[in-house]
């Protein structure tokens, strides 16, 4: 039974700025898309965009992906590093993109400036840090993506979002002086929070993990959401981010499952289990239903399971006492054996 991504169907309606409208002059193929065959990208950032090519479902590897899936074989240059500022990419421009030689590069840049405070980047500084990053790239005949930074925490309206709204504003503004095409990340992450969150949607999530594992860093939703922003600014269609999205479904190991329970003796009793983007959209959904997370949905079981070792219906007088009788292995593969055939139950529900 297909279940669509909750997430994935809020991208259909965005306010994501074209190419026209900046006057962007980059040269198209037939089919629209800015970037050619063969052509390489580099990926420049801070942790976020390090996490967007690490993990399988991250939005660098989700826009090679989705140019792949519509006839555009695109080599990326991953160039994220954590906890790196405007500062740190100004300095690093030459050695981690411009020796590289790519044809286009993709600039996320502005969370850590502000979310670190004293340690951050003031705003006049950014501009003059971000102006020659831009400056160097064009100068070496590299086509520049800019994209607005994401949110620091799932809430528009708090103190770092509100100081962030003026570098993004700055971003806007220079990709406009700079005939750079426009991601408008941070515009798009705020209509998708807004939808999601609304009482009458069809699948409606709780706030806080939205798009984010923690607030900050993508989860795959917010890795999906990145890719399309970026895939648009390359010129791609709506019927062509729709192939790319379907693809981006199968992708076998896009969520990552994990529950623990931990002892009084600070051990852990665990299982997880990968599964594709689109069987994760049909678990976030029965979870809906109920007015659960999945997280909500799936930790209440594997607790049951793990109190079922305990006497007097167990065999066990402690969780400490599995570990002391050196029966982990065999008491994890059993609790991992149900916790995949629950996985599996719950795929089936029709």
């Amino acid at each position: 039974m297909y279940h669509p991504n909750p997430i994935r169907h809020l991208r259909l309606i965005t306010l994501a700025v074209l190419l026209a409208a900046l006057g962007a002059s980059v040269p198209a193929r037939a089919d629209g898309i800015a970037i050619q065959n063969g052509e390489k990208i580099a990926f420049l950032g801070d942790s976020i965009t390090a996490a967007g090519w690490g993990s399988p479902s991250g939005y660098v590897r989700l826009v090679i992906a989705g140019l792949g899936t519509n006839g555009v074989q695109a080599v990326p240059v991953p160039a994220g590093i954590s906890g790196h500022t405007s500062k740190d990419m100004l300095a690093r421009i030459d050695r981690d993109v411009l020796s590289k030689k790519p044809d286009w590069m993709t600039l996320s840049c502005g969370v850590n400036d502000v979310w670190h405070g004293v340690n951050g980047v003031a705003l006049d500084q950014y501009k003059i840090n971000i102006t020659s990053i831009v400056d160097q790239a064009q100068a070496a005949h590299i086509k520049v993506v800019i994209l607005t930074s994401t949110m620091i925490g799932e809430e528009p309206d708090n103190d770092n979002n509100k100081k962030l709204a003026d570098y993004n504003d700055f971003l806007r503004s220079l990709a406009k002086d700079k005939a750079c095409p426009l991601a408008d990340l941070n515009a798009d992450m705020q209509a998708d929070l807004k939808a999601a969150l609304d009482p009458n949607a069809p699948v409606h999530l709780k706030p806080g993990r939205v798009l984010t594992a923690d607030g900050v860093h993508m989860n795959p939703h917010g890795d999906e959401m990145m890719a399309s922003g970026i895939l648009k600014a390359l010129g791609l269609n709506d019927d062509q981010l729709k192939k790319a999205r379907d693809q981006w479904e199968q992708i076998p190991d896009g969520w990552r499952l994990h529950f623990e329970v931990r002892t009084p003796g600070k051990k852990v009793l665990a299982v997880q289990k990968a599964v594709s983007i689109g069987q994760y959209g049909v678990i976030e959904a029965l979870a809906a239903k109920d007015n659960k997370t999945v997280s909500e949905l799936l930790q209440g079981p594997f607790d049951d399971d793990v109190k079922a070792l305990l006497k007097p219906t167990g065999d066990y007088e402690t969780l400490d006492a599995i570990f002391d009788a050196h029966q982990e292995r065999d008491v994890q593969s059993k609790l991992q054996t149900k916790f995949e055939q629950r996985i599996t139950d719950l795929l089936a529900t029709k």
